[in-house]
């Protein structure tokens, strides 16, 4: 690494560093500390979607996943492509709660335990993806620096950094910088990707290279059970990923939230594009790697090979995007931990009424406790491995809860509790978890067909209609066995979420406090009856779901259209 490259990163970690203390003035209450004052446009809010949701660890396992599959690997991320249309759908709910955290839909939908046991379960899972995420980092700053950084270092450094102007400036610091943020991360998307494949000589030189057709199939054999069922999983839990609140609910409108949240993943599926055609490359110029340890380090390794060759200051240049992608999520998951403990556990169950100005501290102090327990976990984790299927599994089993009690009366707190245990417990039987008590892998490889077997293991899209399919199944059961939840607390709930937030709506002193002025917008239901609440949409909601689709499908056939013809021979 050269002068200009350590010039670089300072100026890089100075600037974002002073522009979160900047906004740290505007932060008064735990309002603004969690939710940002909901001040926020449409511009601050696709960046602080695009931002919180994407990270360096992505664009690796694409990367890792496409040079061991070939072009199917970018499934690993667009398994959330046909997902992102619901997300304009969506997202208004939880604006509509006029709340700072999920766990409190949980706490009046429901119960305050279940509510707890989303806050612990959010907040566990958030500070070890936080540590796993500065963990991966390190490693890959010391391949792609060549040894100039040390591991520790960059993690130290790193964790102070976000932990500082998070504290500070709240989320409000994490969408202004998150504006920064993106546009470093769309440069870490695209960086390599030119210079890659003009040292194979462009998508002719990349096809000859390869020699395998099958690596340049959007879809390989198998995947679309995949697609589908890994898909539907992610609809169901994508909505208790805990920064997915704040996401959504931090504009000054609902439309700001549509926008923003849709728009930003919008830009991440077409990065992941990036991500997968530099996996794709990285097959001709590093043939023969093996072992997950060494494929993961491609990314970074071809960033430490093709960089210093083309300019001075390009391999900083690439560590400060690095360091973008990263912080830009990891702010965000600390203050949604944050949130999640100190408004939903020491809030109600140790230090109910008190002011808001010593909720405000505590805030800060949990955070900064949140990102000093990832640290140590970080240093404690001896490898890094990329467990997105085991978060895929864990953040569906509370999303069965929130989705049934979201359109039906009769959901109740109990079934919530049973629903939940009982498809963990099944998530972890598919996994092999329980081995010693019964070896699921075994049982399967006897008495099941072929095709629910991968490598001598239960497929995963198996696995998940087990879980999700029990997980459902019981809390319909449960509910219909134990008493009705209070009406009064119900229509409190749906009287908020069937209540538009007015442009000059005040910020709500309590979750789900809709104005005396508001009124509810009548809309007919799909099916009458007075325990179900599913409505049909607006006309405005439904064009711009139907408007996301038509971006979607321009993604997906645009990109086949592509590779179809990309570097063919006549």
């Amino acid at each position: 690494m050269s002068g200009i490259d350590w010039l670089v990163i300072g100026l890089y970690l100075l600037a974002v560093t002073g522009l979160g203390l900047w906004t740290a003035e505007r932060v008064r209450d735990p309002h603004d500390f969690f939710m940002g004052g909901r001040r926020f446009g449409k511009l601050f809010m696709v960046c602080f979607g695009f931002g919180a949701g994407t990270h360096t660890d992505q664009a690796v396992s694409v990367a890792a996943r496409t040079y061991s599959h070939g072009l199917s690997g970018i499934w690993l991320q667009w398994i959330w492509l046909f997902v992102t249309p619901f997300f304009w759908l969506f997202a208004p709910i939880f604006r509509r709660m006029r709340a700072l955290t999920t766990a409190d839909y949980f706490e009046l939908r429901y119960s305050r335990s279940v509510a707890a046991l989303y806050a612990l379960v959010g907040a566990l899972q958030l500070t070890v993806n936080i540590g796993t995420m500065i963990k991966g980092v390190g490693t890959m700053l010391v391949t792609v620096s060549g040894g100039s950084i040390h591991e520790g270092t960059a993690i130290a450094t790193l964790s102070l950094l976000f932990t500082v102007y998070g504290i500070a400036g709240g989320l409000q610091a994490a969408i202004v910088i998150d504006l920064v943020q993106s546009v470093l991360t769309i440069g870490l998307s695209f960086m390599l990707l030119p210079f890659a494949l003009r040292s194979v000589g462009g998508f002719t030189g990349l096809r000859i290279a390869i020699g395998e057709p099958e690596a340049f199939h959007l879809i390989g054999p198998g995947d679309m059970f995949y697609i589908v069922v890994v898909g539907f999983n992610a609809l169901v839990g994508v909505v208790t990923q805990p920064h997915v609140h704040a996401n959504c609910a931090a504009g000054k409108t609902e439309l700001d939230g549509c926008i923003g949240y849709t728009y930003g993943n919008l830009i991440k599926r077409v990065c992941t594009i990036g991500w997968a055609l530099t996996g794709l490359t990285a097959i001709a110029l590093y043939p023969g790697l093996t072992t997950p340890a060494e494929i993961d380090q491609t990314f970074g390794l071809m960033a430490r090979d093709l960089l210093p060759a083309v300019g001075p200051g390009l391999i900083g240049l690439f560590i400060a995007c690095i360091l973008a992608a990263v912080m830009s999520s990891c702010d965000a998951w600390m203050l949604s931990s944050a949130a999640l403990v100190t408004e939903n556990i020491y809030r109600p169950y140790f230090a109910p009424d008190r002011s808001r100005a010593h909720y405000l501290r505590v805030g800060r102090i949990v955070a900064g406790t949140v990102v000093l327990s990832s640290v140590i976990y970080a240093h404690f984790l001896e490898s890094v491995s990329h467990g997105l299927e085991t978060f895929w599994r864990v953040q569906a089993l509370m999303g069965i809860a929130f989705w049934v009690g979201l359109f039906w009366r009769r959901a109740t707190a109990t079934a919530a509790w049973c629903s939940t245990l009982v498809a963990f417990a099944v998530a972890a039987l598919g996994a092999n978890a329980l081995r010693n008590v019964f070896d699921v892998n075994a049982f399967a490889q006897h008495w099941l067909p072929a095709w629910t077997l991968q490598d001598g293991a239960l497929r995963l899209p198996v696995q998940m209609l087990a879980y999700l399919g029990t997980g459902f199944v019981t809390i319909v059961a449960v509910s219909l066995l134990t008493p009705r939840p209070s009406q009064v607390r119900l229509d409190r709930l749906y009287r908020a979420l069937h209540t538009p937030v007015g442009q000059d709506e005040p910020p709500p002193r309590a979750p789900f406090e809709v104005p005396p002025e508001s009124i509810p917008r009548p809309r007919r239901k799909i099916i009458e009856h007075p325990d179900f609440e599913l409505r049909y949409p607006t006309v405005g909601r439904l064009l711009g779901f139907l408007h996301v689709w038509l971006w979607v499908l321009a993604l997906f056939i645009g990109l086949a259209w592509f590779i179809a013809g990309a570097g063919h021979t006549s």
